[in-house]
């Protein structure tokens, strides 16, 4: 590894390896504080008497191994406060844990108690609103209805058994079929309620909610029950 001091005597110094008294490496390829005053001192001992180092390109030498030094140790305490910022996160993330979040989403997973809940969100005054839940075979297991509903959330709950009281598997699919009042279709979103069984964070990533409905940003939870 070559390292430029601004130096062209010092850089030739430093990329001579015939000699070991002008060459400060370590190990890992980096020059530190200690190795950079003993490359300089070398430069003092064999600098030609009739044409020294100026003290100001001296100077500056060292000022720019220094702001260098300090940039490092600064990166250094960054990445402690980093680690330190993600514990602190995963903390705040872990009292979630058993708790439901309403997420936006177009599945529904049973809750504890084996319901299933969610919102569906209309801009507009529905003349009806048709909400189903549909399991994987395509059969809809629930159906929902509602009329002259105002714009906004219309939630819904079901408390996931069938006629016979058996309790229905889920992912369930959301479909929403929902009219004006000139019984033109309308655009909805759906939104799903699901407990928080876990979090992760990795070292180098974000820390996700980790769901039946998968992992989840945080930021993403409309709401916390």
């Amino acid at each position: 590894m070559t390292i430029s001091t601004g130096s062209s005597y010092l850089d030739s110094l430093g990329n001579t390896g015939s000699s070991s008294t002008t060459t400060a490496k370590k190990s890992n390829g980096t020059l530190d504080q200690a190795s950079f005053l003993k490359l300089l001192t070398t430069q003092m001992q064999t600098q030609d008497p009739f044409n020294p180092v100026d003290n100001t390109q001296m100077v500056a030498q060292m000022a720019q191994f220094s702001s260098t030094t300090g940039i490092a140790e600064m990166n250094q305490s960054l990445k402690g406060i980093a680690e330190t910022l993600s514990s602190s996160r995963v903390g705040d993330a872990a009292g979630w844990i058993g708790k439901a979040v309403l997420v936006e989403s177009k599945s529904a997973t049973a809750l504890a108690d084996g319901a299933y809940a969610g919102n569906v969100t209309i801009d507009k005054d529905a003349s009806r609103v048709d909400i189903s839940l549909v399991d994987a075979t395509g059969k809809v297991v629930y159906n929902g209805s509602a009329t002259d509903v105002k714009a906004g959330d219309i939630p819904f709950y079901w408390d996931g058994k069938d006629a016979e009281g058996k309790a229905v598997e889920g992912p369930l699919t959301i479909s929403v079929n929902a009219k004006d009042m000139s019984a033109q279709q309308l655009a909805a979103t759906t939104s799903s309620w699901t407990t928080v069984s876990g979090v992760r964070s990795p070292a180098s990533g974000a820390t996700k909610l980790v769901t039946p409905l998968g992992s989840i940003d945080p930021a993403a939870a409309l709401q916390i029950s």
